[in-house]
């Protein structure tokens, strides 16, 4: 199939990629690089350096193009950023998508694949989370991933496309950036390579359903051909303290750094993780990395890409 990734060249939508290249797709990636990094390119894809905001842009690159499915992971993914600056949250995630579905309509796309959040869920009234579960965030971010949800359906019903849309937990990897908007698992691993100690906000008493990028790609692969209109929880199932996601790590890097305790931060939700039955039944999909596989791997990355940064500051001082 000929496919196009919006956002491809950041963390998950270039584990993606992947994925649709190993399985023998034709692969475009629209990315500006605000978070996207040129490294994580694909050789065997196209690349268009494009902003989701600009919609004469989008436009050109379909109409090259014509791709038969976009992936859809461009976005402002952070949920302090939506706080601070919710127009610039909404302008991306929502006004993007639209631009996205204004050129799917135009260009006759025949399915769009959308990775919303579990953060449209807001603070749980059950555990674990069904996607029948009441929509009710707690911050912008959530309202920003949540809104397209109802655009991609509207669309996709007036214009004959049909949609995937995911609700990922917590997603952690390859190529997850430790800076700005990078995940806790980047972060904490980031530190702890740094011999600096992580920040814990709250009592780290918190949960969280953390699910490996790779487990996440392949459920975006079993998209293309299953799940029509249908809307799915990604995610392990399961839950973990913060303090227990830190004692893990600090196990596997045998490492004595004790965690800073911080004041919760505006926004996160105390306890959380979700049902993946739906996902298993529909797609046939399921998890193949337990957290101490995908947390060993993770690692294991960045302790290569660090030693070769410091091979590359090392010949530069030359």
């Amino acid at each position: 199939m000929k496919i196009l990734v919006t956002g491809g060249l950041g963390f998950i939508g270039s584990n993606v990629v992947d994925e649709l290249i190993a399985n023998k797709h034709e692969v475009c990636i629209i990315d500006n690089l605000s978070t996207g990094r040129i490294s994580n390119l694909n050789e065997n894809a196209r690349f268009y350096k494009c902003n989701i905001t600009n919609i004469d842009a989008l436009k050109l690159v379909f109409q090259i193009e014509r791709p038969e499915i976009v992936f859809h992971f461009a976005a402002q993914i952070d949920v302090q950023t939506s706080l601070d600056k919710p127009s610039f949250d909404a302008n991306n995630n929502i006004i993007g998508t639209i631009n996205i579905l204004e050129c799917c309509k135009f260009f006759s796309v025949k399915k769009i694949i959308y990775p919303s959040s579990a953060a449209v869920y807001g603070d749980p009234r059950k555990l674990p989370i069904d996607e029948n579960h009441i929509i009710d965030p707690i911050s912008f971010y959530g309202i920003s991933k949540h809104t397209p949800e109802h655009y991609i359906k509207i669309y996709c019903s007036l214009y004959n496309i049909k949609y995937t849309i995911f609700r990922y937990s917590n997603v952690y990897g390859i190529r997850q950036d430790p800076k700005g908007e990078g995940g806790v698992v980047s972060i904490f691993i980031d530190k702890f390579l740094k011999n600096k100690s992580p920040l814990i906000f709250g009592n780290g008493e918190q949960t969280r359903d953390f699910i490996y990028v790779k487990d996440v790609s392949r459920a975006n692969l079993l998209a293309l051909y299953d799940g029509d209109n249908c809307i799915f929880n990604i995610s392990t199932g399961l839950s973990i303290t913060i303090n227990n996601l830190f004692l893990t790590m600090k196990k596997i890097l045998n490492s004595d750094i004790n965690a800073i305790y911080q004041e919760q931060r505006q926004g996160d939700i105390y306890n959380s993780y979700l049902c993946n039955n739906l996902a298993r039944d529909v797609l046939k999909w399921d998890i193949r990395y337990t957290l101490e596989d995908g947390i060993r791997e993770t690692i294991s990355y960045y302790k290569h890409l660090y030693e070769y940064n410091k091979e590359v500051a090392s010949d530069s001082d030359l």
